[in-house]
């Protein structure tokens, strides 16, 4: 009876393994979705549908995956504008919470893409304007890098890969 009792509980926590996942997912999902809603209203824009990049590995050396996030904001005060803010979550009691954000890419700036985080560095490829481009249109690809320090991102340096 009891050995029944314990492949029960087995099979039903088996089962419950995904909705437990689903659950821990919605949350994170839900709290970065908070964090940037409030950022809307803040900047006065709206984030950009389709190009939010969500990428996780450990940030402070906890050895506890953390979440770094790159999302675009436009329309900031009805204008054809965007901007495209890289934002840090850290894993604190099983939940995500914001911890730092910056402005890292835009119209006129440089495009960005996140990439990964690799021994608590957040990697991203760049596209930056070279002197005659139109600001549609960066060509010069590169690549660079943030670390989280204390409660800030700090830019570790950027390297262009040429034309």
């Amino acid at each position: 009876m009891i050995e029944t009792s314990k492949r029960m509980l087995a099979v039903l926590l088996l089962l419950g393994s995904p909705f437990l996942l689903g659950t821990a997912q919605d949350n994170d999902t839900a709290a970065i979705n908070r964090f940037i809603s409030s950022q809307e209203s803040l900047k006065n824009g709206y984030q950009a549908e389709g190009i939010r990049t969500v990428v996780t590995g450990d940030l402070n050396h906890d050895g506890v995956p953390d979440t770094a996030v790159l999302y675009t904001l436009e329309g900031q005060n009805r204008s054809n504008n965007y901007l495209q803010y890289l934002a840090v979550f850290l894993r604190r009691n099983g939940r995500l919470v914001h911890i730092a954000h910056k402005e890292v890419g835009g119209k006129s700036f440089r495009a960005i893409e996140l990439t990964s985080i690799k021994d608590n560095v957040i990697m991203l490829k760049t596209t930056d304007y070279g002197e005659k481009d139109p600001t549609c249109c960066p060509t010069i690809e590169g690549s660079t890098r943030y670390v989280l320090n204390g409660a800030r991102l700090k830019e570790l340096g950027s390297k262009q890969s040429g034309r």
